[in-house]
């Protein structure tokens, strides 16, 4: 296992940076700069002239030839300076404090919503197959499955407003300043992300389920007089796990993304929002770091995965 966790570690390193270098050159290929915004490049109202654009670009360090700029990058990366955003002018690593934890939070709920809702409604699904309850149950699925998270997000805020006469905070506050406002800022987000997970999982649930009522070692369980709860929970269950939770995992690192969609219907500043408007705004510095951030979280997220499937498995072993 060791072996292992240390081949997959130098894997990632390859992986993340591979990332770095088609982010870098990505950000470089496409037209336009930081600049582009000022100068006129898209607007078409010069406010620079040559002599002028040549110095800003300068003292921006954008005049050094790419395998330069991408060494002072990492190197700044390693020393965890993540340079400032072009726009704001702020660090972009106190971007990442304050959004960062409100974004992990509303993954991590999501992704709770979505067990607790699609784990039991996959299993009764696959319990009573074929059955009227299992028809309704799988309607709901491929329901919440088909609805956009964003449209279910601005439903949401339109019953809360007009029915509850209650409107969602515009301002970021913390779980450890404030948990009660806190808890009310991220659950409509976290449920309507939650929620379309939930009928995934479910539907996946169910599908795994069923394959395993079919093994041997369950029609052995079943004859030996268990119950059939019991021979869900202790024997089915946990070997249909593994899908799930490599879907999970999947999700998970989407979620810390930030779903633009839903955080704009909510009018929530996440990391997912900043990454948007960073590529919109040409802003070099805060895509690509934030894209780190992103491929680390994601590779990371895969290993822990790996690990878990020996751990809840044990005939899985790596060599």
């Amino acid at each position: 296992m060791l072996k292992y966790i240390i081949r997959r570690l130098l894997l990632a390193v390859v992986t993340v940076f591979g990332v770095t270098v088609v982010i870098f050159i990505t950000m470089r290929v496409l037209p336009g700069d930081p600049l582009s915004m000022i100068y006129g490049e898209t607007t078409g109202i010069y406010v620079l002239n040559e002599a002028e654009l040549a110095a800003a670009r300068a003292s921006l360090g954008l005049d050094k030839p790419l395998h330069m700029l991408y060494l002072s990058w990492m190197g700044d990366v390693f020393r965890g300076d993540l340079g400032y955003s072009f726009w704001g002018d702020k660090p972009i690593m106190d971007t990442i404090k304050r959004r960062g934890p409100i974004t992990a939070e509303i993954a991590l709920l999501a992704i709770l919503i979505a067990w607790v809702i699609g784990m039991p409604v996959g299993v009764i699904s696959a319990m009573k197959r074929e059955s009227f309850l299992d028809h309704i149950l799988r309607f709901l699925v491929t329901f919440f499955m088909a609805i956009p998270s964003f449209w279910l997000g601005m439903t949401m805020i339109l019953f809360t407003v007009l029915v509850l006469n209650w409107r969602p905070s515009i301002t970021i506050e913390q779980l450890w300043d404030n948990p009660k406002d806190n808890l009310l800022m991220v659950m409509g987000p976290s449920f309507a992300m939650g929620i379309g997970l939930a009928a995934i999982i479910a539907r996946m649930t169910r599908t795994t389920v069923l394959e395993v009522l079919r093994e041997d070692y369950v029609r052995t369980a079943r004859a030996k007089g268990l119950r059939e709860w019991t021979v869900i929970i202790r024997h089915v269950l946990k070997n249909a796990m593994l899908p799930v939770i490599t879907l999970s995992g999947l999700a998970l690192a989407g979620l810390l993304g930030g779903s633009v969609a839903v955080e704009k219907a909510f009018g929530f500043p996440g990391l997912g929002m900043a990454l948007a408007q960073g590529a919109v705004e040409r802003d070099w510095m805060m895509v690509q770091n934030l894209t780190l951030l992103f491929a680390v979280i994601f590779v990371l997220i895969n290993l822990v995965i790996d690990v878990l499937y020996a751990w809840i498995d044990p005939r899985i072993r790596f060599e």
